[in-house]
């Protein structure tokens, strides 16, 4: 802080700025985002003002903001007349993340997160009731808990009606995957949506330690495995759906079969298998069920397009 004071113009022409296992006091965060006048680029990581503390964020010029593992209590995007692209990954308190003041212009928002038991689960229609202009939306589950709730179209319509391209990850191979079609009744202009499915050994926390980690230990589907799609439902505006993790399961063939009914006009359809790691990429080999042979892919088409009129014909199986 003594060198922000001492430099204030220098400051003042900042453009980007990280700022890493940072504590600072409760005025001086607010202080820094007013020297560095210029400011387009900003990530914090680790930062906080103490436990229970509420970051307020305005800036004229900031087009950029990420927020990752940082201790604050609520991050209150107060007045951001500028920013477009939103990132959130990982808190701590049981309460929405952040709230959205004035962000017309915000387009990409990403959220990443550990479901632990303690936490709440979010409506997307109250956390993000002011970003009427999204178009990127990015959900990352971690391979943990799914920690958002499934809304029906009346409450999404608002927040969802210029959204275009959708990726869910990390969805855990033990969550049933029906409960993500309200993304599609939610979201009418949607043109691409992206999911991902697979347990990630090298970070999954097992066992009795998942207790004292604050894991819970119901099953991580629990808050959406419920969720019905509407009946006679249908997307018009769907033109591509790909599944990373895809597995030879009936599980899998059900869920794409779901989507295919309700999305009229789809086009393409990707299956991919298992996204692999250094750390853990033997034991995903010796688990995946993706189909290898020509026959096996051929046999997985005929199912999914069973009964469907018209059949789609651009399944394609990508390694």
């Amino acid at each position: 802080m003594s060198f922000f004071d001492a430099c204030p113009n220098a400051f003042g022409g900042l453009t980007r700025l990280s700022l890493e296992r940072l504590r600072l006091g409760e005025s001086q965060f607010p202080k820094v985002f007013s020297i560095c006048k210029q400011l387009k680029d900003l990530r914090l990581y680790s930062c906080d003002m103490g436990s229970l503390s509420l970051l307020e964020l305005e800036h004229p010029q900031l087009r950029k903001a990420e927020f990752a593992a940082c201790d604050f209590e609520m991050v209150d995007l107060k007045w951001l007349p500028k920013l477009t692209v939103l990132s959130f990954e990982y808190w701590f308190y049981k309460n929405d993340p952040f709230s959205l003041g004035y962000a017309p212009l915000l387009q990409s928002v990403s959220i990443s997160n550990i479901g632990l038991s303690s936490h709440k689960v979010l409506k997307l229609s109250q956390l993000l009731a002011k970003a009427s202009s999204i178009s990127d939306l990015h959900l990352n589950f971690k391979c943990e808990s799914i920690w958002v709730k499934p809304e029906g179209s009346k409450q999404l319509s608002t927040v969802f009606r210029g959204l275009r391209y959708v990726k869910l990850m990390n969805i855990s191979e033990e969550c049933d995957l029906n409960w993500t079609m309200f993304i599609l009744q939610g979201a009418p202009t949607l043109k691409e949506l992206c999911v991902t499915v697979q347990d990630h050994f090298c970070e999954i926390i097992r066992g009795v330690s998942r207790k004292s980690h604050g894991l819970s230990e119901e099953k991580k589907d629990k808050e959406v495995v419920n969720w019905v799609t509407s009946s006679g439902f249908k997307h018009t505006s769907l033109a591509v759906f790909r599944i990373f993790g895809f597995q030879a399961q009936d599980k899998f063939v059900s869920y794409i079969k779901s989507v295919v009914e309700a999305a009229v006009n789809l086009e393409k359809i990707y299956l991919h298998d298992k996204p692999l790691c250094r750390k853990c990429r033997r034991r995903v080999r010796r688990t995946s069920m993706y189909p290898r042979t020509w026959k096996h892919k051929s046999y997985i088409r005929e199912e999914i397009n069973k009964g469907m009129r018209p059949p789609v014909a651009g399944i394609h199986f990508l390694k």
